[in-house]
């Protein structure tokens, strides 16, 4: 019989530290804007191997397109219903999210933002980003330089309106290329009259086209235009070549990803600024980890790196050239 007894306490004490390990493994949940963009592919590839590097589970959402908060919010409810103590998010829609963001942190969940930022910045415990007001100056200060004293005639293709990562970058372009812009604080894109058309892409390729399409029948005489992102600057490429126009239009871009630098080195891009979301979700995983074993919380903004990269270096701006890119891309510095 007191055999018996040993035999159960030993049964019981395995359990009970299975128990307390599953209950010691940090979840981090992962909430991206889309699945499919490769930029938030990356992240998500960047968080799964950060988090298993420290011990972590981690958890991964999106919304089915970008500007889906009804999405991001379900993912978020569900991740928090299955233990998460940190949610590492990208905001779709950096106003809507707000509430949802408001009852996890009442819940003591950690919520950090990546890439980019909620309206206003504090919604989250920290902002782990790209200066995209500065990675829209890089490549603005390129774009003058490449014109080379030609009149500017400026198509730009943007986010969509009100987003922070839309309006930085573009207003850090006009400020870069020596226009009036606003500052890095508004959410209203700047405009001047050298921009002779504005549209929305989605930071999609198919739509990016679509919008250059549409402007390129506004607007025949573009020399330059500036894109949100990599993938609508290849669509605007395809319906600049479809035109017979590509070679005349100097294209300048954000992102810096594998494709996109691969697109420089061919043409398609003069020009973009890289950006590292492998750090960001790492720097994610790791602050959450923290979090869940200290209780100790980050706070504002980290900065986490941009760098130009152009085919050509042109006198007076700073560049990386395209093997540099293509050996950082989306990594780590």
């Amino acid at each position: 019989m007191r055999f018996a007894r040993t035999a159960l306490t030993a049964a019981t004490l395995i359990a009970l530290a299975g128990a307390a390990h599953a209950q010691a493994q940090p979840v981090i949940g992962l909430i991206t804007k889309t699945e499919t963009n490769p930029f938030f592919v990356k992240m998500k590839e960047g968080a799964a191997a950060a988090a298993k590097a420290k011990g972590a589970k981690l958890l991964s959402g999106a919304g089915k397109a970008d500007g889906d908060n009804a999405g991001q919010v379900t993912a978020m409810e569900n991740m928090i219903a299955a233990g998460a103590k940190t949610i590492l998010i990208t905001p779709s829609d950096s106003k809507a999210i707000l509430p949802a963001i408001k009852k996890a942190r009442e819940k003591g969940v950690l919520v950090i933002a990546l890439d980019s930022p909620t309206d206003p910045a504090d919604g989250t415990d920290a902002l782990f980003a790209t200066d995209n007001y500065k990675a829209g100056e890089l490549i603005g200060q390129y774009a003058r330089a490449a014109l080379a004293g030609k009149p500017a005639r400026i198509v730009t293709l943007d986010l969509f309106p009100g987003h922070p990562v839309g309006a930085q970058r573009h207003n850090g372009f006009l400020k870069g290329f020596g226009l009036a812009a606003p500052d890095a604080k508004s959410n209203e894109l700047g405009k001047s009259a050298e921009v002779v058309c504005m549209a929305d892409s989605f930071g999609d390729r198919a739509k990016g086209q679509t919008a250059m399409e549409n402007c390129l029948q506004k607007a025949p005489e573009v020399n330059l235009v500036y894109t949100i992102n990599e993938p609508a600057a290849a669509g605007a490429y395809n319906a600049l070549k479809k035109a017979g126009k590509e070679k005349n239009v100097v294209i300048v871009s954000v992102d810096g990803g594998c494709q996109g630098i691969k697109d420089v080195g061919a043409g398609v891009i003069a020009a973009t600024s890289q950006q590292y979301p492998l750090k960001m979700a790492a720097m994610g995983v790791e602050a959450g980890v923290e979090y869940a074993r200290s209780g100790k919380k980050p706070s504002g903004y980290t900065d986490t790196g941009v760098t130009l990269i152009a085919a050509k270096a042109l006198a007076g701006v700073d560049s990386k050239d395209v093997k540099t890119g293509a050996e950082l891309c989306w990594g780590t510095k």
